[in-house]
């Protein structure tokens, strides 16, 4: 195959699934080193790729604004999306997403080569033109790498971040960071994938006895009462609780010493920029979605019996308390 002019890869979200889809990028522009290659992402999630330099642009998807007009019969922001996409005149479509709307991206693209997989949901596979059938049993990460197989294209395995530089100058300049925080990440989406909070606080107040501070607590907007006894307790912490963008973010991840993180994106941030990590993890199959190739910094414990769906609470969060303070503790001295 002749060496494509322009490719797009259409991986919108979530934000954790966006860092760890990079080497889709860094295979492209290894084997195709003057192709442009553009990447089709959420709006809030841009800076997890717009400076990788495997990647051209990021083209920023408004879902939530296309969404809205689209309840109000108004389809012009829409119709301004595909403009985008079809003036840029794509050679190759990789859609990693797998979903109805990164199918219709791909199709709305007109691309002559558009890639996915055979098992795209909600009928995402219908506009592809290669669809490759993929062992489900797989790390994500080398299912997504499949995809470069109808290419002709070596899976380069850089799972490497960068980070925007004005996120990266931003955070050097608070000076409540330090030079290597220990960054602890207690959200999460879903309750039954959460360490309890308070075992969270247990851990800070332990490493603070210790004196190895700054603790830093991220997370998003949203997630601050799931915060609230670390942040309201005793040991002083840094709040950064929905209060960095996610290129800030990066950057705060990128300069640790640590991170202590349930299964969330800060993790696979984390890994991102190959930094010490304690995992912990509950009703979540590792082998599948944990840290990629860094099992050996997983906490689980799992029993005969135990169902693997973050969606059962009651389950999930049973598994989550089967992990002890002194545990993470002591796996947080090991890194540090």
């Amino acid at each position: 195959m002749r060496a494509p002019e322009r490719i797009l890869i259409i991986r919108p979200s979530a934000l954790g699934d966006v860092c760890r889809s990079v080497p889709i990028a860094a295979s492209l522009k290894a084997h195709w080193p003057d192709s442009e290659i553009d990447w089709l992402v959420n709006a809030p999630f841009a800076d997890a790729v717009r400076s990788h330099p495997a990647v051209s642009r990021a083209v920023p998807f408004d879902r939530r604004g296309i969404s809205r007009a689209l309840t109000r019969l108004d389809p012009n922001p829409l119709r301004r999306f595909a403009r985008t996409l079809r003036d840029r005149r794509y050679d190759i479509v990789i859609d990693a997403q797998g979903l109805a709307r990164s199918g219709v991206s791909a199709w709305l693209t007109r691309a002559p080569i558009r890639v996915g997989h055979r098992d795209a949901r909600e009928g995402g596979w219908l506009p592809l033109t290669h669809r490759v059938c993929a062992n489900a049993s797989p790390h994500t990460v080398d299912r997504m790498l499949t995809l470069l197989g109808p290419l002709g294209v070596p899976v380069v395995h850089d799972l490497t971040l960068h980070t925007p530089s004005e996120a990266r100058e931003s955070v050097a300049n608070d000076a409540e960071l330090g030079d290597g925080p220990i960054v602890l990440a207690p959200t999460s989406l879903w309750p039954g994938k959460q360490w309890p909070i308070a075992r969270f606080a247990q851990l800070a107040a332990r490493l603070h006895e210790r004196g190895l501070g700054p603790i830093v607590v991220v997370g998003g907007p949203g997630e601050r009462d799931q915060c609230t006894p670390l942040l309201e307790g005793d040991t002083p912490v840094v709040d950064r609780v929905g209060r960095t963008s996610v290129g800030e973010l990066m950057a705060v991840i990128e300069r640790s010493r640590l991170v202590v993180a349930n299964d969330s994106a800060s993790l696979h941030i984390a890994v991102g920029f190959a930094r010490p990590i304690v995992a912990l993890f509950g009703p979540t199959d590792t082998a599948r979605v944990g840290p990629y190739r860094r099992e050996a910094d997983v906490i689980q414990h799992t029993e005969p019996g135990d169902a693997l769906t973050h969606k059962d609470h009651q389950s999930g969060r049973a598994m989550m308390e089967r992990i002890s303070v002194d545990e993470v503790e002591q796996a947080s001295l090991d890194r540090l």
